[in-house]
Order: structure tokens, then C-alpha cells, then sequence
């Protein structure tokens, strides 16, 4: 059904597995539309209670995918260049707004949209060897998807302003004690430990579950998409510029570490 995704589920848990291993699960448009499109399906499944989110060879998602030549449209039509734009943006939402409990497993690293994926869901498992970052600002453009009201949900405004500008990557034991992630495991075992915390969720009373999870996204999201409606637009008028093209271009043809 899917290109980049795998899903599998037992009985009312399922798991999402980010599959792009040759790009380190970069989030290139088709994989943002998947995802997506998987949220969708997923909403509808009454059966279904908790969904954990990971990445396959060792990785949770490296973020957008820069080499995606569909990700700058910037010679296409402006309605085409505001819907690729605001894909991110689009699918952080639809996984936020999902009624089952979401858990991110994450392994080796979620940078850029592969931490703005996770942050969208409701906890986050990481490795103790993994590490989180935000480029963005690094790359010429603003951190967009709706991520910023729920960094500053999570962590406050002044680290999620240090997040987001420094672009500092983020070790796991700080990414704890900041209150970004919510738990630590070692390397290999965030699966086994998202599963373990699954099978708490699935012990509750279903029904108090749903409504308290949304009664706290209401309160949390309160604001939310009077400061984030116009992301893809900052995201094209900050990318069409000069210095961020060059950053782009910079960090495509960086070595790698």
C-alpha cells in the first residue's frame, strides 16, 4: 500500500515504521503525503488504541529531505509551491489530531521535520546514544509545521527559542531533563520500551483515555493555529532567498560525519 511506510499491528496496537533507510528516513513529500494519508486510515480504526512511530536501520528520520527536487517548486505554480510547502505542516497535524495514544521510538536521531514528527505525537521513547537537533535556521528557513507552540508547550519559550535558533544538538539525558522526551532506554530497546508503555495505556479504561487526551490537546493547542496558519508561506519567502539557498547548498555538499 505504502512505498516508504511499513505498519503492523496485534490487537489494538499497531506500529508505524519510517522506511527509507537509504536516505536515513528522510521526509521527502511522497513520504509526508503517506504519512498522511496512514494517519487518515488509522483515525478510522476503532479498534486500534495505541500506534508507536519509528524508523527503520537504526534511525528515527534525518527530517525533510533536501535532495527532494519536489520539495522547491520554486519555478511552479504558486498554488502547487503553497501545497508542498505546507506538507509537514499538514501531516505533524494529522498525527497530532489521531484519538489513539501516539508514541515515537526513537534511535540514533530525529533532526529537523523528524523531531517535529515526533514532538506531534504524545510521548517519546529515545535511545540514551540517540540525539535530537534543529537545523532549520541553520538552512536559511524557519522552523515551521506547527512545531514551535508545541515546543514551548513541552519545554517553555526560552529553551524552545534556544531549540529552534541554535539549532544545538541535544543529547538524550538533556533531552529528559529539558522535559522533550519522556523516556530512556538503551540502544535497540526504544521499540521494546514503547511497546512496555503501549501495554500500560491498553490496561485504562478506553474511553477516559480518548477524552482526556483530548481534552489536554485543547487546552495545549489553544493559540496554536493563530501563530502556525501562515507557515508555508514564511517557509516559501524565507527559501527563496539568497542566503538560504546557500545554506542548502552548503550543507548538500558538507562531508558527512
Amino acid at each position: 500500500m505504502y512505498r516508504h511506510l511499513r505498519c503492523e499491528f496485534s490487537g489494538r496496537c499497531g506500529s508505524v515504521t519510517l522506511a527509507r533507510p537509504e536516505r536515513r528516513n528522510a521526509l521527502s513529500a511522497e513520504l509526508m503525503r503517506e504519512m498522511t494519508g496512514c494517519a487518515q486510515e488509522l483515525a478510522a480504526r476503532r479498534g486500534l488504541d495505541v500506534i508507536v512511530v519509528t524508523g527503520e536501520a537504526g534511525v528515527f528520520s534525518a527530517g525533510a529531505d533536501l535532495k527532494d527536487p519536489s520539495r522547491w517548486a520554486g519555478g511552479a505554480p504558486l498554488l502547487e509551491q503553497r501545497e508542498i510547502a505546507g506538507l509537514g505542516q499538514r501531516m505533524a497535524r494529522a498525527w497530532e489530531e489521531l484519538p489513539q495514544i501516539t508514541i515515537a521510538a526513537i534511535e540514533g536521531y530525529a533532526v529537523g521535520g523528524g523531531l517535529a514528527l515526533a514532538v506531534a505525537l504524545d510521548w517519546r521513547v529515545m535511545a540514551r546514544d540517540a540525539f535530537v537537533a534543529l537545523p532549520e535556521i541553520s538552512l536559511g528557513i524557519p522552523l515551521t509545521w506547527g512545531t514551535l507552540p508545541r515546543l514551548v508547550n513541552l519545554v517553555g519559550p526560552a529553551r524552545a527559542k534556544r531549540l529552534a535558533i541554535l539549532g544545538e544538538r541535544i543529547g538524550a539525558e538533556q533531552a529528559l531533563a529539558m522535559g522533550l522526551v519522556d523516556e530512556l532506554c538503551d540502544k535497540g530497546r526504544t521499540m521494546e520500551s514503547a511497546m512496555r508503555l503501549a501495554a500500560a495505556v491498553l490496561e485504562k479504561p478506553k474511553h477516559s483515555v480518548l477524552m482526556t487526551k483530548e481534552t489536554v490537546n485543547a487546552y495545549a493547542g489553544l493559540g496554536a493555529h493563530a501563530v502556525s496558519y501562515m507557515a508555508h508561506d514564511q517557509l516559501e519567502l524565507a527559501a527563496a532567498s539568497p542566503e538560504s539557498r546557500a545554506a542548502r547548498d552548503a550543507a548538500l555538499t558538507r562531508p558527512k560525519r
